[in-house]
């Protein structure tokens, strides 16, 4: 596969800003995921800054401890234009390693009540030696669809 990002679009009936709100809090990032893998936010602070850190409880059964927490370091934050970030893991040590991948929601106002969401997941900055051990995309094409859907009904209201 040469394409090394995969996106989804979807057209919600609500402002950009009340979208954009929605995507900077990380206590809803469980209710948006696709995959069922976010649990639950660690770090409740809405994302404000770039290079700011926020953790998520994540389960996998194909993770060798089911249970697990990543860490997210915001990339892009453009309110309410775009907003994103790498995800990766605090190490025993406290350091955090990023495994190259990143999430990126953009928003077009299409009028004072319509968002036009572009959400990408992108895997180009992946080393070798964690693609040996890791498929990307690790999840199947409808997840993005998915996500964006969750993201509908949550601004919405519904």
């Amino acid at each position: 596969m040469d394409q090394e990002n995969v996106s989804a679009t979807l057209t919600v009936a609500v402002p950009a800003a009340r979208v954009f709100a929605v995507l900077a809090d990380p206590t809803t990032h469980s209710a948006i995921d696709g995959t069922g893998w976010v649990q639950e936010a660690a770090d409740r602070a809405p994302l404000t800054e770039v290079g700011q850190i926020f953790r998520m409880d994540m389960y996998h059964a194909n993770h060798p401890n089911g249970d697990y927490q990543v860490a997210n370091q915001v990339q892009v934050l453009d309110p309410p234009r775009a907003i994103g970030w790498m995800t990766g893991q605090e190490k025993d040590d406290g350091h955090l390693e990023f495994g190259g991948w990143t999430w990126r929601y953009d928003l077009a106002p299409l009028g004072p009540s319509k968002t036009e969401v572009t959400l990408t997941y992108d895997w180009s900055a992946v080393p070798q030696s964690i693609r040996e051990y890791l498929q990307f995309p690790p999840f199947g094409p409808e997840h993005l669809t998915n996500s964006l859907h969750h993201l509908a009904e949550l601004v919405s209201g519904g």
